[in-house]
């Protein structure tokens, strides 16, 4: 008898939420719950990913080669510098967030203000620095050539190896290019923008420079892409049937059209959520100056948002170790 008294009131003690089970509230449970849904969908996204770049492995693009710009910087390319900023931002906001829910469980009302401001500059400066890399992905660099069968072929330096833009070498012709529209006949074919180069414009211009050569997405034994010699280069031009600049959920200058769709899927979704928590700190941070916490005598709002914040940086680290890195 002693005993079973003894176990219901350890029972007791361990349940002793009542309303809010294991001492969490509603409103945080709901958030733990909304954390692992989203990270179900987001381990989802990566294994897709990451099935896709095992299926076609020897052709996906090499991040190395992809990410190198830095903005206001044109010098020689950085492989992965900035990206690394953008990562290294967005874990510090990650620390100014912790700083800020401890303020909070203190009662510190200034600090808890300057850290949620820290933690909102930090997500600003992550979405805009997101925006200038999708810009410069879409706009592309060197611009390449797509084959009737779909594959992208480069243009390399003969001698150093060293990837060349299209704008180095072909010389456009003087003929007027129109875009077709629909008031030009029935039938027609229906496109976007023109390319600065047609695909005579840039075969001829190959032909012409002798210091040109082609490389294919085909990665060699050592990790590279393969550069083929004078002749294969020009036997390969013979199948050119569109100029490529940039990159869209169509065509891809930098490699498999795939890697294009998840590049924009993955980090535009995990982008929308750090808008979406920069937009939430920003109300939190304005309900801190307006006392809002501080006559409720808890800073639990804070501390939830803070959970949601943590989950969004966790999820970057995914993001850029597997996307970016492997």
């Amino acid at each position: 008898m002693e005993a079973t008294v003894t176990n219901t009131a350890t029972e007791e003690k361990v349940w002793s939420g009542g309303n809010q089970p294991l001492g969490a509230s509603y409103g945080k449970m709901m958030m733990w719950f909304f954390i692992l849904s989203d990270a179900l969908t987001f381990s989802g996204f990566l294994a897709a990913y990451g099935f896709s770049r095992f299926k076609f492995i020897e052709i996906w693009p090499i991040a190395d080669e992809v990410f190198t710009h830095i903005p206001f910087y044109h010098g020689s390319p950085q492989p992965m510098i900035y990206v690394a900023f953008m990562t290294f931002v967005l874990i510090v906001s990650s620390v100014t967030m912790v700083l800020a829910v401890d303020a909070g469980h203190k009662m510190q009302k200034s600090k808890v203000a300057w850290y949620m401001f820290a933690t909102v500059l930090g997500g600003l400066i992550f979405v805009g620095s997101q925006a200038w890399e999708w810009k410069t992905f879409i706009k592309g660099e060197f611009g390449a050539i797509e084959t009737k069968s779909g594959n992208i072929l480069q243009f390399v330096d003969a001698q150093t190896g060293k990837q060349i833009a299209l704008s180095s070498f072909v010389q456009p012709t003087d003929t007027e290019r129109v875009t077709h529209t629909r008031k030009d006949g029935i039938w027609f074919t229906n496109e976007g923008t023109l390319p600065t180069y047609t695909v005579s414009d840039v075969v001829n211009s190959v032909k012409n420079n002798t210091n040109v050569v082609v490389r294919t997405e085909l990665l060699n034994e050592h990790g590279h892409k393969t550069i083929l010699s004078r002749d294969e280069s020009l036997k390969k031009l013979e199948s050119a049937k569109y100029v490529v600049e940039g990159a869209n959920l169509i065509r891809n200058e930098y490699g498999h059209r795939l890697f294009a769709d998840f590049f924009f899927f993955i980090t535009g979704f995990h982008g929308f959520h750090v808008f979406s928590g920069v937009v939430i700190n920003i109300i939190i941070f304005f309900n801190v100056l307006l006392g809002t916490y501080e006559k409720r005598k808890s800073y639990e709002m804070v501390e939830k948002v803070g959970l949601y914040w943590h989950f969004v940086d966790l999820v970057w680290v995914f993001v850029f170790t597997f996307f970016y890195l492997v």
